[in-house]
């Protein structure tokens, strides 16, 4: 999608679609995903690119862009792979919370980190009894002096397995009050002593991974809570516009994969003598992909320079994370479709956006959040 672009957003874009053909072909995607391995060798790219600098200030080693520039970093990414884009946007996206609620000192020791490839970051909410209910959160930091010891198990985290990674880790630090006066945000290096993680086999997006990890008497300094002791509901707050803009990004960027991939297919595969998309069947389907991702791209690229000029847009990112997410499992089950038995050959990369498309709808929050969080706005008391 290119409408809307400044002339000096669409070199962005064409210099990050180009960046993805020569690092990321898709001999390269498909050897990753075989071996189950994380793209360490295209993060590099990204680093010498400058990409990861994209939505911070210069003062900390950025180039001083706006979320909708994100947005466009993160569409070109997920074009390639939804499931690289994880590795990507996920670090910027703990990185924002470090930008809005770090100290300066912090600001300073981290950001640039990030932006140089010397870290990186993961974002650990999850646990086995508290998805979408953040407050029933168990793992504890409890203070010891000038430091923190963890305790507990996190699940659904994404890329925590990665090398020379710090997880944004969400704990609850205070129980004798209400779990959003009582919760902080701590930064913790995989590697750190009595940390261990394991990598869950799933059905896609296996590159990034997703791992459960487990903190047993992890000690960890006072000076990388971010925010403040018992701040942590704010940060998540705070971050949740940044976070969805990221997730709806990437899901625009998959599903035009999946329009364009399925486009091509029928242009080239002939049946009764003539290319399926001259049937008016598949031309439709066709037609309707197309519209429909445009359409998320649209409520997307709204949100994301509302949010650009300093607005809020809270409900306009919700509509568009609901909208980008059902479109990119919708667009990937057409394709499917539409390829027939190509579709579902390794050989071939439908089956990958039918596999990757799944999460969408649950990653981030789930639709059905979604949906309670717009009839709110609108003013109905959801129960």
């Amino acid at each position: 999608m290119s409408f809307g672009l400044s002339s000096e957003q669409k070199l962005l874009q064409d210099s990050v679609r180009k960046l993805h053909e020569k690092h990321a072909p898709r001999d390269y995607l498909r050897r990753l995903e075989r071996e189950n391995a994380y793209p360490y060798e295209l993060y590099q790219a990204w680093v010498d690119a400058g990409l990861f600098g994209v939505a911070f200030p210069e003062q900390y080693g950025g180039s001083g862009g706006s979320v909708a520039d994100l947005a466009i970093v993160v569409y070109e990414i997920a074009y390639n792979s939804i499931d690289f884009q994880m590795s990507f946007g996920g670090a910027v996206f703990c990185g924002l919370n470090i930008l809005r609620k770090g100290t300066e000192e912090q600001k300073h020791y981290w950001l640039p980190k990030l932006i140089n490839g010397e870290r990186k970051l993961s974002i650990s909410i999850s646990e086995p009894e508290a998805g979408s209910d953040v407050g029933s959160l168990r793992s504890r930091a409890v203070r010891d002096g000038a430091q923190f010891v963890v305790n507990g198990q996190k699940v659904w985290n994404t890329g925590a397995g990665a090398d020379d990674l710090t997880l944004s880790v969400y704990l609850k630090t205070d129980t004798s009050v209400h779990y959003r006066q009582g919760m902080s945000l701590f930064l913790i290096d995989n590697d750190a002593p009595g940390v261990k993680f394991n990598k869950l086999d799933m059905l896609g997006r296996r590159c990034t991974g997703t791992y459960e990890v487990f903190f047993t008497d992890v000690r960890v300094d006072e000076n990388r809570i971010i925010g403040g002791e018992n701040k942590g509901w704010d940060c998540l707050l705070s971050g949740l516009q940044v976070e969805r803009i990221v997730s709806a990004a990437g899901n625009c960027g998959a599903a035009q994969a999946c329009v364009d991939l399925a486009s091509a297919y029928a242009k080239e595969r002939k049946q009764f003598g003539r290319a399926i998309g001259s049937n008016q069947a598949i031309a439709h389907m066709l037609a309707d992909m197309q519209t429909e991702t445009a359409a998320a791209w649209a409520l997307l690229w709204q949100a994301a320079n509302t949010v650009a000029s300093g607005q809020d847009a809270f409900k306009e990112i919700t509509m568009a994370k609901l909208k980008a997410a059902e479109n990119y499992v919708n667009v990937s089950r057409m394709g499917m479709q539409i390829c027939g038995g190509m579709g579902y050959s390794k050989e071939f990369d439908m089956e990958r956006h039918y596999r990757d498309a799944s999460p969408s709808t649950v990653a981030a929050g789930t639709s059905q959040i979604q949906r309670n969080l717009i009839a709110g706005m609108m003013g109905h008391k959801v129960s």
